[in-house]
């Protein structure tokens, strides 16, 4: 008799005990952060998103005029930078959850160029653009020094017996 049930991704699992939660044996206990950056990053996506909402309609919400900003662009132009941006990082972060590797690097590179955004943002939004530069910098290092194992987790074969 078989001793490890099949999961419908057709991973093996330890068979279940009554009462208790099939649960995946995990490669490591890093992968906690290769899904918390996926989540961040659809997350900073739609805040992106928001701000360029909001730079796109409500210009007279920022503390400064355009240029008072580091990059002297209209508020529109820095809305469409945003909601681009927004949706990029989006996309990348499904794809990071999925254990896609082009969704890690391009995770990296999308928090980097987030960073510079927020960076030249700093003086409409201080606050958030700091909050949302934090964030990318926790995206950035899950992604480079924890990113192999979501890849590692989804592509391993079942064990032979």
């Amino acid at each position: 008799m078989d001793t490890d049930a099949e999961s419908p991704r057709g991973r093996h699992l330890t068979p279940p005990v009554p009462g208790e939660v099939e649960v995946p044996e995990w490669p490591s206990r890093w992968i906690g952060w290769i899904i918390f950056a996926g989540v961040m990053m659809i997350v900073l996506g739609m805040f992106h998103a928001f701000q360029g909402f909001i730079a796109l309609f409500d210009d007279d919400y920022y503390l400064v005029t355009p240029r008072g900003l580091t990059i002297h662009l209209d508020y529109a132009g820095w809305g469409w930078i945003h909601l681009g941006l927004g949706v990029l990082v989006v996309a990348a972060g499904i794809a990071l959850l999925n254990g896609r590797l082009w969704g890690r690097i391009v995770g990296v590179v999308l928090s980097v160029l987030s960073l510079l955004v927020n960076v030249a943002f700093l003086a409409a939004f201080p606050i958030w653009s700091t909050i949302m530069m934090a964030v990318d910098i926790l995206v950035i290092w899950s992604l480079t020094v924890h990113g192999q194992e979501m890849h590692t987790m989804l592509n391993r074969t079942p064990p032979t017996t």
